[in-house]
């Protein structure tokens, strides 16, 4: 049934959609996406097109050979050209109590504001990674490629910080949530 599918060709009005079904109002779509909760991520980069940091959502495991995530960058963000010209970025996943971090990031603060918030170390490529963070994942972008108005970034970690304890911050239905495991007796 997949073959089948993948050779046939369905006509499509301008916007990309098959012709004859109804295109879904935007309002909706982002309602609904309120209710899928994601870890919270701080995505940076540092390089010959200088440092740059954001708070994303759109962020998951692609396969784990070689180790892959993906980003998805809105191509209009302050902070694309950056990342498109560095190549390399680190997901921080936030740990719980990082709130006012993702604030900062997701918001119009400076970039120096943003890095003095934080405690940051460098591994293999240079891109900022959070002392605290749950985990971070240090990566160099090996392929994008255009979906609506962002970039999805394909990329290739090159080395991890596993955090001290496990714990996240989750979004879900426009509010934080932090998780944790509880203790073990």
């Amino acid at each position: 049934m997949l073959n089948t599918m993948a050779s046939h060709t369905v006509s499509s009005n301008p916007n990309g959609m098959p012709a004859g079904l109804p295109g879904l109002p935007k309002a909706d779509y982002r309602n609904a996406m309120a209710r899928l909760g994601a870890a919270v991520n701080i995505i940076t980069t540092d390089g010959p097109a200088g440092r740059a940091g954001f708070t994303a959502s759109a962020v998951c495991s692609v396969t784990d050979e070689p180790p892959t995530l993906l980003v998805c960058l809105n191509r209009s963000a302050s902070v694309y050209p950056a990342f498109k010209a560095n190549g390399v970025l680190c997901v921080n996943v936030l740990a719980a109590g990082h709130q006012s971090l993702s604030a900062l990031f997701g918001g119009k603060t400076p970039m120096d504001e943003r890095f003095a918030a934080g405690r940051w170390s460098r591994k293999t490529t240079g891109s900022p990674m959070l002392d605290d963070a749950a985990v971070s994942f240090d990566c160099r972008v090996m392929h994008a490629t255009s979906a609506g108005t962002h970039d999805v970034l394909f990329c290739e970690a090159v080395s991890i910080a596993i955090g001290g304890a496990a714990q996240g911050l989750i979004y879900f239905d426009r509010r934080y949530h932090e998780i944790a495991v509880p203790p073990q007796h």
